[in-house]
């Protein structure tokens, strides 16, 4: 689920009170009840940051009251600081934690529920393990680097925390939380630190890419100097070109690899070691892997032109590719084209209805649907299955989401300076404003955040969470 971070600058805000139950109405088919998280007032203290979570059930931003900063989470005001860094702040991928850098006279210290780790003279990005039970973050003390994981500080070396390459230290954890890597250096060496071993080095100028399996059991990464790049598979080192590595990724399955390389002025993927078709280039982060691992797809550069390559096939060139994805079964591919100024959907190799701008396109659990935001002049609306909906001022294109059984699709959409959420062509209660991601609980049962104004001038007003069943 994606997460929705909304950065409001310099704001105000009155404490909340706590969560309770609201309202509970009827809006056609649809039952509606509200549940109030916090108050804000534009004329009481600042506001630096406002995070919903990827769940859409907690809130979180940056108050300043005298001095001193705290975060204030669905409600309840954490511990004072004298700063926090709230773009290195995130709840965790279950939405039930939450991390933050907060200053303590000149130190920086890791927050995580409430409770504060070891300080630092610096501390690097955040972060949380797949199943949310971990954390780790790169930490600077006085000319030392080392990561801190768990709590639990690794070896200290001689290194920045940042590279004009890539960005050594930033732990990864794998797929399965139990694993950690991160990149590092000593003297002219660059190795891997891999649960806390340090893996074979090499004397190269950076080392990059470094990703670990879905099945957690494999780690890839590219060696590279000025002349020439490989890609290492566990430890393998496979041939050497001019450059290699770009778009580094595994197969769902684990059992194979993919990437981008280059020879001369010859640039191919490699896959499984076999070197596809050359081309004048590629679209970054277009080269996937279908859901089954069995089929392969990318958009490659001809000329000025682009066109996707599946299975080794070549499909029709356009100006511009964008949105490249798979549906969940593999078997439908589906893109936005560019071509001449018009922009269409192509799916399965046929084109949609062109559009002045194009948003997401999100294919149903089932993969028997396709929705997708588009724009016409100024105004915006949605079409599923090729069935163009109700036009609007404007449409949250990242909350088009269909439902568990692929019957539902949702999305929010704004009109007279209200918001809606819409489910299957029809409106719910009108908001002044929905945030946040929708997220279905059950085939009938959603819920996201919204806002409700309670003065005209919209400089006060209730967060509540909305949770609706479709009867």
């Amino acid at each position: 689920m994606r997460t929705i971070k909304v950065l409001l600058l310099l704001v105000l805000l009155l404490p909340a009170t706590g969560c309770k139950w609201i309202s509970a109405v009827h809006h056609g088919r649809r039952v509606n009840s509200e549940k109030f998280i916090n108050h804000i007032d534009l004329s009481s203290a600042n506001i630096l940051a406002t995070i919903i979570s990827s769940d859409s059930r907690r809130v979180a931003y940056m108050t300043k009251v005298g001095e001193k900063w705290f975060v204030v989470v669905n409600g309840r005001e954490e511990k004072s600081y004298d700063g926090i860094d709230m773009l290195n702040s995130d709840f965790s991928p279950d939405s039930r934690r939450m991390a933050y850098v907060a200053q303590v006279g000149k130190k920086r210290v890791v927050v995580v529920d409430g409770k504060e780790d070891k300080s630092y003279d610096k501390v690097g990005k955040i972060i949380f393990s797949p199943d949310s039970q971990r954390v780790g973050y790169a930490v600077q003390s006085g000319d030392k680097w080392s990561v801190v994981v768990d709590g639990k500080e690794g070896k200290f070396y001689d290194v920045e925390l940042s590279s004009p390459i890539i960005r050594p230290w930033e732990p990864i954890f794998s797929p399965d939380s139990r694993r950690v890597a991160y990149v590092s250096t000593r003297g002219e060496k660059w190795f891997v630190v891999l649960d806390n071993k340090e893996e074979k080095p090499y004397d190269v100028n950076a080392l990059g890419g470094l990703i670990f399996s879905p099945d957690s059991r494999h780690v890839a990464y590219v060696t590279m100097t000025f002349e020439k790049c490989s890609v290492v598979v566990d430890g393998n080192k496979e041939k050497s070109y001019d450059g290699a590595g770009a778009d580094l990724i595994f197969s769902p399955d684990s059992h194979r690899v993919a990437y981008e390389a280059m020879e001369g002025k010859k640039r191919f993927v490699v896959v499984d070691g076999k070197e596809g078709k050359t081309y004048d280039g590629f679209d970054e982060k277009t080269l996937k892997f279908s859901p089954d691992s069995q089929r392969v797809a990318y958009v490659a550069k001809v000329g000025e032109k682009r066109l996707v390559v599946v299975d080794g096939r070549e499909e029709k060139p356009y100006d511009g590719i964008d949105g490249l994805i798979f549906s969940p079964d593999s078997r439908r591919l589906t893109y936005v084209a560019f071509d001449g100024g018009k922009r269409f959907v192509v799916l399965d190799g046929k084109e949609e209805k062109s559009y002045d701008g194009i948003g997401d396109i999100v294919f149903s659990p089932d993969s028997k649907r396709m929705a997708y935001a588009t724009r016409v002049g100024k105004k915006w609306l949605v079409v599923v299955d090729s069935k163009e909906g109700k036009l609007y001022d404007n449409i949250n294109q990242m909350s088009l989401v269909f439902s568990p059984d692929s019957k539902q699709v949702a999305y929010s959409a704004e009109a007279g300076g209200e918001m809606y959420v819409v489910v299957n062509d029809k409106e719910g209660k009108p908001y002044n404003r929905i945030r946040g991601a929708i997220v279905f609980d059950s085939a009938n049962e959603f819920h996201y955040v919204a806002q409700n104004n309670t003065a005209k001038n919209g400089k006060s007003y209730d967060v509540v969470l909305v949770e609706e069943t479709i009867n």
